[in-house]
């Protein structure tokens, strides 16, 4: 499969921001020990997980800055508006993306591990996807993108999913075949049920 180029990757996303920001909406009011496909983690622990990592982290990591230690502590599920505050944070990420800067040279993972900004891009567009994924399925949605942000995510998880074994990141990869949607190709690899439910 053919790696998006980076403007593509800024449109796919946009296009995944905007279908996590409707699922988080979706999720409004569902019961925060409710289980998730996310292995062990409740409904609570997941949107954390969720909003810090793909909403602030995505925009950090364009700016080459670190996580603020009082975000990494914050009990975003709590928040009665965090949907809302959720929505305007994946427009803030996606905005710092939109400057030419950010996507020139290395971005610093931590331990000495500088990766190519596109990798770490497509790293967070498949977090983004595959936790959002993760939220609708545990409130009774779907998630719904773009057949070109789906294929695009399809990529970034054929490219990152032997090292997130590594770090217990993804599970064991389900069978699939060519012949399966994009996103359910890429839910699958990553170890995921695409037929899981509450």
């Amino acid at each position: 499969m053919t790696t998006p180029t980076l403007p593509s990757l800024h449109a796919h996303l946009a296009d995944a921001a905007r279908a996590a920001a409707a699922v988080a909406r979706g999720a409004q009011g569902a019961p925060l020990d409710s289980p998730t496909p996310a292995g062990e983690w409740d409904l609570r622990t997941l949107v954390d997980h969720w909003v810090l990592y793909t909403g602030h982290g995505l925009e950090h990591r364009a700016r080459r800055t670190d996580l603020p230690a009082e975000l990494v502590d914050r009990d975003f599920a709590a928040e009665p508006d965090w949907p809302q505050r959720y929505a305007e944070q994946l427009d803030r990420a996606v905005a710092a993306w939109r400057d030419p800067a950010a996507w020139r040279g290395e971005i610093d993972l931590g331990g000495g591990m500088a990766v190519p900004v596109e990798a770490v891009v497509g790293m967070n567009l498949a977090e983004l996807v595959l936790h959002g994924w993760d939220v609708a399925a545990a409130t009774g949605q779907t998630i719904e993108l773009a057949a070109p942000t789906a294929e695009a995510v399809l990529a970034a998880v054929e490219q990152c999913a032997e090292m997130m074994r590594q770090y217990d990141g993804f599970a064991e990869a389900l069978p699939s075949d060519d012949a399966m949607p994009a996103l359910e190709r890429a839910l699958r690899l990553s170890g995921r049920d695409p037929h899981w439910r509450p």
